[in-house]
């Protein structure tokens, strides 16, 4: 699902008011980490990562690489953290109404 430049600037302006629930460390992209995100990421839909100093990784390279694990689109990266979006398949949780062209 390929987002257009309206989606991304909505929700790029929803992740400036979100903490950071997802943190990569020195051991980069474990399958714990993945695994974390994708539960994080299935109960939100837009979420925050950050990466810290020890980690091996740029913030650039951990979110291609949490979106190419997830399939999740990548919003935005700027300086250590970054912003993915997913649908989410949960009927139980309020989905983020995406703006249309």
């Amino acid at each position: 699902m390929a987002l257009s430049k309206k989606q991304i600037k909505q929700l790029r302006g929803m992740g400036q008011h979100l903490n950071v629930l997802i943190q990569i460390g020195k051991n980069d992209l474990t399958d714990a980490a993945i695994q974390q995100a994708d539960e994080t990421i299935e109960k939100r839909e837009l979420v925050k990562g950050s990466v810290l100093d020890g980690s091996g990784l740029d913030a650039r390279e951990a979110a291609e690489g949490l979106a190419e694990a997830l399939n999740a689109e990548i919003v935005q990266v700027i300086g250590n953290r970054f912003v993915l979006f997913r649908r989410s398949h949960r009927k139980d949780i309020e989905h983020i109404a995406l703006v249309r062209e």
